[in-house]
């Protein structure tokens, strides 16, 4: 599933052709997405309105427009969103298609239908649920290791299920806290209440080191993502741990071990990580 530096990379990809251009067409060519497509409330909200910004909360995409309404965008599984010239023949996964006024199209592409995309008025926006009780973000200045000690107090929570919760911490997902917790030394089983507030310091900068450097790489493409120009992702290069079961660790040599939590596999350095 995309994660943090996979959104951020589309946003990025985005804001260059995006800001500026007007909504003329929306085609919804399926609705059967996670939840399920409003193509009335898209049309309400988004026909004929002209793009301002782009942002991102956590693992949404927020597409900003003139009249304060927002489509938040969700990539799911597989999800794509690519733009591309309108006489490129669609795709069977192209979902939802807003046609812009400079002959480009905006394409929502998404094989699994995981995804999602919701339209939004300014006044919906404090209660929507997914928005709602979510944590710090971990490039932001209220992440702090005195926080994830404070929060982690008396959890019995294994740390890199810590880490997933996005209660806790937004945008870091199985293959982020794989790294992370490697490069800071910390086993993904100990509990997150038995870690001190050094090894929290140095967890910190993990995760904001290694989610930086895979935005700087344009995320991890291990099958369909893509920035919004089609361009894959190349930070899988760099995996230290994520995907590496029975590989040699780059640091010490030590097989890699992968293991089972929260039904997602694991990676780990036995060695490194104790």
């Amino acid at each position: 599933m995309p994660e943090l530096p996979e959104v951020e990379t589309v946003r990025r990809s985005l804001l260059t052709r995006l800001p500026g251009r007007t909504v003329t067409e929306i085609q919804v060519r399926d609705t059967r997405l996670r939840v399920p497509v409003a193509e009335a409330q898209l049309n309400e909200l988004i026909a004929g309105r002209r793009v301002t910004e782009l942002s991102r909360r956590a693992k949404y995409l927020i597409i900003h427009f003139d009249n304060c309404s927002r489509l938040i965008v969700h990539l799911g599984m597989s999800g794509q969103l690519l733009l591309l010239p309108a006489d490129v023949p669609f795709d069977k996964h192209d979902h939802v298609i807003f046609s812009l006024d400079d002959g480009l199209e905006l394409r929502f592409r998404d094989p699994r239908r995981f995804g999602m995309v919701v339209a939004l008025a300014e006044s919906e926006l404090s209660d929507y649920p997914p928005l709602r009780r979510l944590g710090p973000e971990p490039l932001a200045a209220d992440f702090t290791p005195d926080y994830l000690f404070a929060r982690s107090r008396g959890s019995k929570k294994p740390v890199k299920n810590f880490l997933m919760d996005q209660q806790v911490i937004v945008g870091v997902g199985n293959i982020y806290a794989s790294e992370s917790l490697f490069l800071a030394g910390v086993h993904p089983l100990r509990p997150a209440g038995q870690i001190s507030r050094e090894r929290w310091r140095r967890l910190a900068t993990a995760v904001r080191r290694v989610l930086r450097n895979a935005i700087r790489q344009g995320g991890t493409t291990l099958t369909d993502f893509r920035d919004s120009q089609g361009n894959a992702g190349y930070f899988q290069t760099a995996l230290r741990v994520y995907g590496r079961k029975g590989e040699p660790c780059r640091t010490c040599r030590t097989t890699i071990r992968a293991q089972v939590m929260a039904g997602r596999s694991t990676f780990f350095c036995p060695r490194c990580q104790r």
